[in-house]
């Protein structure tokens, strides 16, 4: 469940902060940090997609300003969350803030609509001046993070990236399951349930249209998924 404040009336010139990540030490420690800052309300937590949801309605926390998100959640994508999120709060600011620095979680966060993307090996004072960065309308990146954003964005991302629909998460577990791995080898190569690949491989038939497993593999490498095994004939 989010964990919510009670409302109160927000004295003017005071951002009001959430916080969203499934490491309970990380998102404790965020939101202290936050708290310690003048001008800056902790507003809430969540654990999950799901308790980001409920923390995140309008309805819930009217005032908030900036939230800052996982990228893998345990029941979920931080980057869907926050697609979903901005489609009814488009003026709310999400900064990204995760261990992955590769380029297509970048490019997929900001494709989401979030105005940040920091890695959590970041400082206190980095952290700060982003939150306030966001909160003003800017978009920021960590120094190494928009090196390589710029590099990527002068040349591969000029490269479709395959099945766009998906969210970062599925479109690794497609590409494990075009290789021909089984859904424990998946859970076991991306430290997951098998429950969680189980159900996202079902969200990713839904949402690419195929009837099966077999169509999906097929489907995948002819996207170019699925590595050397893209060449294979066959699932």
């Amino acid at each position: 469940m989010a964990e919510l404040e009670p409302e109160a009336e927000t004295p003017q010139g005071l951002l009001r902060v959430a916080v969203v990540d499934d490491h309970p030490v990380f998102r404790m420690g965020m939101a202290g940090l936050l708290a310690s800052l003048p001008g800056i309300e902790v507003a809430g937590q969540a654990a999950s997609a799901a308790a980001a949801h409920e923390l995140l309605d309008a309805g819930r926390t009217p005032d908030l300003d900036v939230v800052l998100m996982d990228v893998d959640l345990g029941d979920g994508s931080g980057i869907e969350v926050t697609r979903d999120v901005l489609r009814s709060r488009p003026g709310l600011a999400v900064l990204v803030i995760t261990m992955h620095e590769d380029d297509d979680s970048v490019v997929a966060a900001l494709r989401a609509g979030a105005r940040g993307y920091l890695v959590k090996s970041a400082g206190p004072a980095e952290v700060e001046r982003a939150v306030r960065a966001v909160a003003n309308g800017e978009v920021i990146l960590g120094p190494d993070v928009a090196a390589r954003t710029l590099r990527y964005l002068s040349g591969t991302a000029l490269t479709a990236v395959p099945f766009p629909e998906l969210t970062l998460r599925e479109r690794e577990v497609l590409d494990l399951v075009a290789q021909g791995l089984d859904n424990a080898s998946v859970a076991r190569r991306l430290v997951l349930a098998d429950k969680t690949v189980r159900n996202t491989v079902a969200t990713i038939t839904a949402k690419l249209s195929v009837r099966d497993r077999s169509a999906l593999i097929v489907r995948a490498r002819e996207a170019g998924l699925g590595g050397a095994a893209a060449g294979a004939s066959g699932p």
